[in-house]
Parts: structure tokens; sequence; C-alpha cells
């Protein structure tokens, strides 16, 4: 017998996914018990801690095995508690498209980033996250985007220039100088100590958010990630304030701070600061684990480097920096980016909770289950990336991305809950290939393949050793 609240119709006058959330409003709710999905293929794994260390070890590989053995739906125990994984591209169609609003993304998240990243756009669903996703786009409007693309150009360039000459650890080098380029476009303050203390508790709340240890206990990452947060909720608060009284300016925060819904009035303070405080942390690590990826990339194929500096140079006449208008010229540079993107997405995988019951692959999944997809493997599918292991741009050429399930290719998500920030995602990295490409040639050790860690967000441990040669 499920232990969660059962099927039922909807109140009168509600849809079904707003009559079904008032039963399952939070993630806490109810416990999925192993009867409520034994007709589904799977396995527990051990005693208490079920696939939790088997999932750690190599995600990616357990997936595989699962799918393997099990088929494209299955059930596995982890972290506590069982869910169902649904793989494929017609699973990312369910799940992110939702076009029956069978899934929440406030329940699927919550238990991971509930306590220090609570109300962020991914932990809304429906009608509010509708709302607060539309008050918050100005801040990706062509005004604010080009003053971020001079912030961007301005504050790379300064980067870059000490980048020459001898090898580095180009991963912790461009997670640095992306906390510093949050510092600038995001918050509109200058690089020093006031942004390194804000970068400081940022980087403790991100770090928290994955900590085995989930209650602030003393000396742990949660204790550390949850002052970290009480600082910037401070900051915020208080920012928040004087940029309405002042009449804001023209960084992210700003536009956030000024926002409006369709009746004209301001977000509350302190979903703004939410809003902000989860806008750094999706954006920050993702940004650095993607435009490492292409680095590596880029490194391992000369040929495609040069393909993507002969681009930039023609557009920027060889001096680096590069006009907004500019950056949709930069074809080559965004299919290498796509392709980078699918190798190595930087959320793997996505979690929701089903609010109905449902069906898919034969299953019928019930009410408060936690499902996910996995955009790792997909990626990797044969049926959709022909020799997937294969670095090749040209996948995303125009006929080739119309030949393909829409849903094959999703590291920014889909649906309602698509990234509002991926273009920004594009801008940054377009800049960062036209400074670094127009100075250097990346080369690495011949032979050279770091080990990555694939959760929560890939990186390579070692950082990625790499040389920038000037040209």
């Amino acid at each position: 017998m499920a232990t969660l609240a059962p099927d039922a119709p909807a109140p009168d006058g509600a849809s079904p996914a707003e009559g079904a959330a008032p039963r399952l409003r939070h993630w806490r709710e109810g416990v999925l018990s192993e009867a409520d999905i034994a007709h589904i293929p799977g396995e527990g794994g051990l005693p208490v801690i079920g696939n939790t260390l088997r999932m750690l070890a190599d995600p990616h590989a357990f997936t595989r095995r699962m799918v393997d053995t099990y088929g494209p739906v299955y059930r596995n125990k982890a972290f506590g508690g069982w869910n169902v994984a649904l793989v494929g591209a017609d699973a990312n169609e369910l799940v992110l498209f939702d076009r029956d609003k069978l899934f929440s993304s406030e329940q699927g998240w919550g238990p991971i980033l509930d306590r220090l990243f609570p109300r962020g756009l991914m932990l809304m669903d429906f009608d509010h996250h509708r709302a607060d996703r539309r008050a918050l786009s100005i801040a990706f409007k062509p005004g604010p985007m080009r003053h971020y693309a001079g912030s961007l150009n301005r504050g790379i360039a300064q980067a870059v220039k000490h980048w020459g000459g001898k090898p580095m650890r180009f991963y912790p080098a461009i997670k640095a100088l992306t906390l510093d380029l949050a510092a600038d476009s995001f918050i509109g303050i200058p690089w020093g100590p006031e942004a390194d203390r804000i970068n400081a508790a940022f980087v403790d709340m991100v770090q928290a958010s994955v900590a085995p240890v989930r209650r602030p206990l003393p000396f742990t990452l949660m204790r550390r990630g949850v002052k970290g947060r009480a600082f910037l909720v401070d900051y915020f608060t208080r920012e928040t304030l004087r940029r309405r009284a002042e009449g804001g300016g023209q960084d992210m925060f700003s536009q956030f701070a000024t926002a409006t819904r369709e009746d004209e009035s301001l977000l509350p303070v302190d979903e703004v600061v939410d809003h902000m405080n989860f806008l750094m942390m999706a954006a920050h690590d993702t940004i650095t684990s993607s435009a490492t990826t292409l680095v590596q990339l880029l490194a391992r194929h000369p040929d495609w480097q040069e393909r993507l500096r002969a681009e930039i140079v023609a557009i920027t006449g060889g001096g680096g920096d590069i006009d907004y208008a500019d950056l949709g010229k930069l074809e080559l540079t965004e299919m290498a980016f796509k392709e980078a993107l699918r190798m190595i997405p930087p959320v793997p995988s996505t979690p929701r909770r089903a609010l109905r019951a449902f069906e898919f692959g034969g299953y019928r999944i019930p009410a408060g289950t936690p499902v996910g997809i996995n955009a790792q493997y997909v990626h990797h599918m044969e049926e959709h990336w022909p020799d997937p292991q294969r670095f090749d741009p040209l996948r995303f050429t125009p006929d080739q991305v119309k030949a393909r399930h829409k849903y094959a290719w999703v590291p920014f998500g889909g649906g309602a809950h698509m990234c509002l920030g991926l273009h920004f995602a594009y801008m940054q990295v377009k800049i960062l290939m036209a400074q670094v490409l127009t100075r250097y040639r990346i080369e690495i050790e011949p032979g050279y393949a770091p080990e990555w860690q694939a959760w929560p967000i890939p990186r390579p441990k070692d950082g990625l050793k790499v040389t920038f040669r000037s040209l």
C-alpha cells in the first residue's frame, strides 16, 4: 500500500496538477516504499545505503549497467530513498516539456538545494515559476546584455593576459575568473575585498549543497554554507533596498531588484535575494565546468582550435574584444561549445517528483515518486549521436539539428524550466574564446587525459593542466 497520498480527482475548478500539489506540496511529505514500485525492474543495492556508493564511484557506468540490465525505466535506491529513472530522449521530453503538469521541479531539487538555495527559479513550479521567470527575464534583454558583454570583454581580457607562457591548471583559474566576472556583471561591484568576501560565502554555500552531512553541525561544510547564506542574505537584502531607492543600474542584481510582475508590483525583497543567490550558483559552476570541457577538447583537437581562431579573427580583426552585435556571427564557436556541452553536460541528471500517477515505457509510476532523467546518457546514445565519443561540432549544423530528436540534447533543460541564462552562458564562453584564441594556442601534453569527477557538476580532478602558448 502506498504511503503517499493516493490518486484523487482535483478539487472543483482546479487543474489536475493544481489539485495534486496541496497533497504533495513539500518534498519531505511521504516516503516511497519498495512495495509502491515493486512492479518496476531494478535493485536496491546494499542494506541502508542502497546503491549510493556505486553511484558516487562512477555514476555514468552505473547508469549504463542499470539500463543494460533493466531497460530505460528502472527503480533504484540511493541517498536514503527509492526513485525511478526514466532514460531516453522521449523521457527527457515527457519530464522537461511536462505538457500535463505531472512533475514538480521544486520537490525534485528540494532535498539537494532547499536548505541553501530555496526559492530559486529551478525550485518553483507552474504559476509562481512563470510569474517570477517573466519578471526576471528583464535582466536578459538586449540592453542589459550589451552591458554585460562590455564587462566580460574587460574582465576576461584583464585576466587572460597573465595566462601565457607556462603550464597552469585551467579549472581553478576559470573558476576564480568566473566569480570575479559575476561580481562585476551580476552584482555591479569592483573586484576587491568586498567581492572576495561575497565569493568566499558563495563558494561555501555551493560546497555545502552537496555535503554528505546535511545538518549544520560545528566544523561541517553545511555549517559553513549556512553561515555563508546568512551573510549573503544580509548583504543582498541591504543592497536590494538601496538600489530600489537609488534607481538601480545595468548589472543583473539591479535589474532583479527593480523587476516587476504583470501587475507592476515589485518582487518581495526576500525573493529577490533568493533569486540572486540561486542565479550565481547556477551560472558559476555550470559555466566553469563547460568552459573547462571546451578548452580541453580544443587542446586535443588543434584542427578545430584553428578553425575557431580563424572565425574569430575574421570577425574581430584579431584584437580580442568582440562586440555584442557580432556574437551571433561566431557560428563554429557556438557549435563547438554545444558539442562540448553534449560530451560533458554540466548538469548530468535532473530530478523531479511525480504529482500524479502516470505511465511511461509500459510501467505505471505512482504519485509521489521521485523520478530522474539523465542527460549524460542520452547525449551518448548512438541512435542520436553516431560515434558519440568523437568530438564533432558539425553535429550542430541546422540540418543535423532538425533531423534529430528535439530532446536528445538538453544541457540547459527544456520546457518551462529551460535555463533563463543560457544566452549569457553562450556570450561568456564566446568572449572567453575570442580573448584566448586571438592570443594563444592551447596545448596539453601528448596522451594527457585527466580523470573527471562526474558528480554533482563535472570537473577534472587535477584541474586540467594546459599551456597557453603565445601566438
